[in-house]
């Protein structure tokens, strides 16, 4: 089983789920696409050193073997989720600070 394809894809799930539920509504912003173009900049030259030197292996078990470069599609759907789901978080925390 893809195991890491399915969680990475049920918290994109989830993630869009609750910005919607929370009222926040992050992915109806415009900035919110140029922070994440930025965020996977650097993702594609940190992460992509590191899986293309074999610092940090991933087994073909858990996933589909789809690769941007070097790095597996789920690292781009998990960070979205956890990227999102701290600015969502933030945003929440905000509100209620006030």
């Amino acid at each position: 089983m893809k195991e890491y394809t399915l969680i990475a894809a049920l918290a994109v799930v989830f993630t869009v789920f609750f910005d919607s539920i929370s009222g926040i509504c992050l992915l109806r912003r415009k900035i919110f696409y140029l922070y994440i173009f930025v965020i996977f900049c650097f993702k594609l030259f940190v992460n992509g050193y590191l899986t293309g030197k074999d610092i940090v292996m991933y087994n073909p078990r858990y996933f589909l073997g789809f690769r941007l470069g070097s790095i597996p599609l789920e690292d781009f759907l998990f960070g979205f989720s956890m990227i999102t789901m701290t600015i969502i978080f933030w945003e929440m925390f905000k509100v209620k600070e006030r």
